[in-house]
C-alpha cells in the first residue's frame, strides 16, 4: 500500500472512531447510564468501607465484677447493671443484647442473651486453644468475593454493553443502506477499525473512570490496605481488558454484519453473549477455586477477569499475566483477522441471514 492510500486508510478509521465516540457522547441516555454506574460504585465503596471500619457496637449489661473483662472486649458498648435481674429487664425490653454476669463455669462468668447470644462475646469470653493454620488463606474470604464480583461485573457490563452497541451500529447502517454510501469512500476494513476502535476509547474510558471513582472511595474510607493490593491487579486488568475488548468488538461487528435486521442480531450475537457472560458467572462461584481461576487466566474470554484476580489474591507467578497476554495477543489478532473477513463478506449482502461458511469463503 503506498503512502497516500495509507494516510487515506487512517485517516478513514479516525473519522469513523470520531463518529462512533460522538454519537454516544451525545447520547442522553448514555450519559445517564454511565453517570448512574459511576455513581452507583461510589456509594457502593463508600458504604463498603464505612460498614467494615465501623460496624455497629454490641450493647452489653454487665455487673461491677464482669464489666473490667468485657470493656477489654473490642466494639462493645457497656451498660453496668446491680444484679441479675436488672439485667434480665434490659434483655427483654430488648435495651441490650446480651448481659455478662458471674457465674460458676471455667471462666467465671456467664453469657445471658434472650434468644442468641453474640458470637463475639462468646468467643471474645472463651478459653481458645492454639491454631495452627498449615495454608493459611492469602485474603479475606468476603473481601476476595466481593473483589470478584467487581471484576466480573466491570467486564461483564463494558463489554456487553459497546459490544451491543458496535452491533447495533452495524446492522441500522445496513438496514438504512448508509454503509453503501460509506463504502464509497473507505474500504470495509477501514470501516471495521473505526467502530472496533472508538467504541475501544470509549470502553477504556468508563473502565478507567470506574477505577479513579474506587481509588477516591477506598482513599476516602480509609481502606489503604486494600488499595496497595489492589494497585497492579487493576493496571493488568486494564491490559487485559484493552485487548479482550478488541478481540470482542471484532467478533460483534462480524456477526452483526451476517443479517440485515435488528430483530435477527441475537441469532448471530448469543453465542458471543455467553462468551462474555461466562467470566462473570465462573469468578464468582470459583473464586476460591485455584484450578478453575488458572484456566480462565488463560481462556483469552476469561483472562481479563481471572488473572487479575489471581494476581489479587497472590496465586499467580510474576511470568504468568505475560504468558496469558501473548496469547491474549494472538487469539486477538487471530479473531480481527477472520472478523474482518466476515465483515467484508457480508456488509453489502441483504435479505436473509448470511451463513457462517458462506463469510468465511466470500
Amino acid at each position: 500500500m503506498s503512502t497516500s492510500a495509507t494516510a487515506r486508510a487512517t485517516n478513514g478509521i479516525w473519522l469513523v472512531a470520531e463518529r462512533e465516540i460522538s454519537s454516544k457522547l451525545r447520547s442522553k441516555a448514555f450519559m445517564i447510564s454511565t453517570g448512574i454506574l459511576l455513581l452507583l460504585a461510589l456509594v457502593g465503596i463508600l458504604i463498603g468501607g464505612f460498614t467494615s471500619k465501623n460496624p455497629e457496637a454490641t450493647t452489653v449489661a454487665v455487673t461491677s465484677e464482669t464489666a473490667s473483662v468485657v470493656e477489654a472486649l473490642p466494639n462493645v458498648k457497656v451498660t453496668e447493671v446491680t444484679g441479675r435481674d436488672e439485667a434480665e429487664d434490659l434483655l427483654r425490653s430488648e435495651k441490650v443484647e446480651t448481659a455478662v454476669l458471674p457465674g460458676d463455669g471455667p471462666t467465671g462468668y456467664t453469657v445471658v442473651a434472650l434468644k442468641d447470644a453474640p458470637g463475639s462475646i462468646v468467643s471474645g469470653l472463651s478459653v481458645s486453644p492454639s491454631v495452627e493454620i498449615l495454608d493459611p488463606a492469602t485474603t479475606n474470604p468476603l473481601l476476595r468475593y466481593f473483589i470478584a464480583i467487581g471484576f466480573g461485573l466491570v467486564f461483564f457490563m463494558a463489554a456487553s454493553t459497546f459490544g451491543a452497541t458496535i452491533a447495533q451500529s452495524v446492522v441500522e447502517e445496513k438496514q438504512t443502506r448508509v454503509v453503501e454510501v460509506l463504502l464509497s469512500s473507505i474500504s470495509p476494513r477501514t470501516l471495521l477499525a473505526g467502530k472496533v476502535i472508538g467504541n475501544t476509547v470509549l470502553a477504556m474510558a468508563q473502565i478507567i473512570a470506574l477505577a479513579a471513582i474506587a481509588t477516591v472511595g477506598l482513599i476516602v474510607t480509609g481502606q489503604k490496605e486494600v488499595l496497595s493490593s489492589l494497585g497492579a491487579p487493576i493496571i493488568w486488568f486494564a491490559v487485559f481488558f484493552l485487548f479482550g475488548f478488541v478481540l470482542l468488538a471484532a467478533l460483534y461487528a462480524a456477526a452483526a454484519s451476517m443479517v440485515s435486521r435488528m430483530e435477527d442480531i441475537g441469532s448471530t450475537t448469543t453465542p458471543i453473549m455467553l462468551l462474555v457472560m461466562a467470566p462473570y458467572f465462573l469468578v464468582i462461584f470459583f473464586n476460591d477455586n485455584p484450578l478453575v481461576l488458572t484456566i480462565m487466566s488463560y481462556v483469552p474470554f476469561s483472562a481479563p477477569v481471572g488473572m487479575p484476580m489471581r494476581l489479587f489474591v497472590g496465586e499467580a507467578q510474576w511470568w504468568e499475566p505475560l504468558v496469558s497476554l501473548v496469547i491474549l495477543l494472538a487469539s486477538c489478532v487471530a479473531a480481527i483477522l477472520i472478523g474482518a473477513k466476515i465483515y467484508e463478506n457480508s456488509l453489502l449482502r441483504m435479505g436473509t441471514r448470511v451463513k457462517l461458511a458462506e463469510a468465511l469463503r466470500g
